[in-house]
């Protein structure tokens, strides 16, 4: 019997029976930050191997143990541990929130679109649009650093600044505290609704909000990224030019722009962030998506196991 008559594996977990599908199988690699064409072909050789065995069905534990077995085959152990500890972390009661950070131009909202894709999270929301329902409060009288771009910031400062401060340093931490607010408000209705999350945007600086008070309750993972090397940062605003975005506001803002980057990238290494470099897009997501799932693991209870992947509690999301 060729492949492409062979009946398909069904796969029970212990209430229904699906066939075996190779896209799902895909995108749960995918998790692991492996690119979609590997994860395809590994969702391939797992096919085969299920219809080698010449068994009509296969629990999902079993699965999980063969995915682990050709990963580890095809692609390394490294890729494998990932996709372990990704499993025991879909299984946790609290939602998972991404807080993707950085300054203007680095990156944040690509990586936060491909990452939500990878890990199956459907919400991504930009700090931006919580800066626009807060304007639409408060007016530039009451608080006018709200109503600019945060490379921006210091021609809306109306108090005086201190002669050792900078006054786009000073307009920026206004314009972050405010929208702190609207953010941890975000992350609380992910806590009732226990959704996952992922929040991105320049106002997502360390130190501003209080992440504590979310322990226990949801899994919240803070990331700052970066672009060092000055003219590559200068270049994306180049590539991104549109008419609706064109780039000389953004390259004229340059030297603030860069400024906000050293700021925030400070407050990371102050407050324990993770900084993520960014030169290379996949590699980019891949260390981030290992940041994720290792910081979400340590949430994961004890009795969880080792990272084998044999836990089977009752899922808090669809498993693939």
């Amino acid at each position: 019997m060729t492949q492409a008559t062979q009946r398909p594996v069904l796969v029970s977990d212990h209430e229904h029976e699906l066939p075996y599908s190779k896209g799902l199988m895909a995108s749960s690699i995918m998790a692991t930050g492996l690119a979609p064409g590997r994860a395809f072909h590994v969702a391939e050789v797992i096919e085969q191997r299920l219809h080698d065995r010449e068994c009509p069905t296969v629990t999902r534990a079993e699965l999980t143990d063969l995915a682990l077995e050709v990963l580890r085959e095809e692609v390394g152990p490294r890729y494998a541990e990932t996709y372990a500890k990704w499993n025991l972390v879909k299984h946790l009661d609290e939602p998972l929130v991404v807080l993707v950070g950085g300054a203007t131009g680095v990156g944040k909202s690509t990586i936060a679109t491909m990452l939500a894709s990878r890990l199956g999270i459907t919400r991504v929301i930009p700090t931006d649009a919580v800066r626009e329902v807060m304007r639409a409060m408060l007016t530039p009288d009451l608080f006018p650093t709200l109503h600019t771009s945060s490379f921006e910031a210091e021609r809306m400062v109306r108090h005086p600044v201190p002669a050792d401060a900078d006054p786009l340093i000073v307009g920026f931490r206004e314009q972050v505290g405010a929208v702190a607010v609207g953010v941890e408000a975000l992350i609380e209705r992910a806590a009732e609704e226990r959704s996952d999350v992922i929040i991105e945007g320049a106002h997502l600086v360390p130190g501003f909000l209080d992440l504590e008070r979310f322990a226990g309750r949801a899994v919240v993972v803070p990331l700052l990224v970066t672009v060092d090397d000055e003219e590559l940062h200068r270049s994306h605003f180049v590539a991104r030019g549109t008419t609706q975005r064109p780039p000389d506001r953004y390259l004229a803002a340059f030297p603030s722009i860069r400024k906000l980057h050293r700021y925030t990238r400070s407050m990371a290494l102050q407050h324990g962030v993770p900084v993520v470099p960014s030169y290379n897009l996949d590699a980019t997501l891949s260390h981030v998506i290992d940041l994720v799932v290792q910081q979400a693991f340590r949430a994961v209870p004890e009795r969880h196991g080792d990272s084998g992947g044999h836990a089977e509690p009752e899922p808090r999301r669809e498993a693939p």
